[in-house]
């Protein structure tokens, strides 16, 4: 997908994202070049860059989250990688390899950038970005088909999903996953989850912040996630998480 600049909130249609998983080597599902400036290829900028995406490819998987910074300023990097809570650690790594080689070449002069995958977050910036929420850096996907009952699925997806919320503010991973019955044999599926330098109380201010985006992204589809640089949302009819 292409780039998007100085955007708060993009609505991409992505059925197909919900019916297929993204495999290492595709397109990740979107990512964003800042403007908070720019470097030339012999800038230290570039240096500290390269040094803190190979410090993020090692740090992140054991514990699915890494942050760091390299440098001094004016040239400091900083950085942080998410994966998804149920990623093991060798997909963790990988994601987060991948997403580190595909950012510098979506954005290759740009000093700050982020990249989503299904699997993992990147995110760097020459400005100090840690234990604030990025409300700035923001997407929604949605699944095009519609439920039968939308009213009723509407309040179960917002009630699934604020529970998770509770959960992931608890939980030292800040990650949550869960599901709830809708009618007879029929359930639906949620995820929430932070990015660790949020306190507890910053993780649950971001995840009430996107669910209360439910409503103007995702009203009466049968999937949709509301994704962000600090913390995301998902919900489906189907499990999506590994076991």
């Amino acid at each position: 997908m292409s780039s998007v600049r100085n955007s708060s909130f993009v609505h991409l249609l992505a059925a197909f994202a919900f019916l297929l998983q993204t495999t290492f080597g595709a397109d990740p599902l979107l990512h964003i070049c800042s403007d908070t400036g720019n470097f030339s290829a012999y800038d230290p900028y570039e240096a500290n860059l390269r040094h803190l995406t190979g410090y993020l490819s090692i740090q992140a998987p054991p514990s699915g989250f890494g942050l760091g910074s390299i440098g001094q300023n004016p040239n400091q990097a900083y950085g942080l990688a998410l994966c998804r809570g149920d990623v093991s650690s060798q997909d963790c790594k990988t994601c987060v390899v991948e997403a580190g080689s595909e950012i510098r070449k979506r954005c290759p002069f740009d000093k700050g950038a982020i990249i989503w995958y299904d699997d993992c977050l990147f995110k760097y910036s020459n400005v100090e970005f840690f234990g604030r929420i990025d409300n700035r850096n923001m997407f929604s996907m949605y699944n095009l088909n519609n439920v039968s009952e939308p009213e009723v699925f509407n309040a179960k997806t917002r009630g699934l999903l604020s529970q998770l919320a509770n959960e992931a503010y608890a939980n030292p991973k800040m990650y949550a996953v869960g599901e709830m019955e809708l009618y007879g044999s029929e359930k639906i599926y949620g995820l929430t989850q932070c990015t660790r330098d949020l306190s507890n109380d910053e993780c649950m201010k971001c995840l009430d912040g996107i669910i209360g985006k439910l409503p103007s992204c995702c009203d009466g589809k049968e999937g949709g996630r509301v994704v962000g640089g600090s913390c995301n949302i998902r919900y489906e009819i189907y499990p999506f998480v590994n076991a």
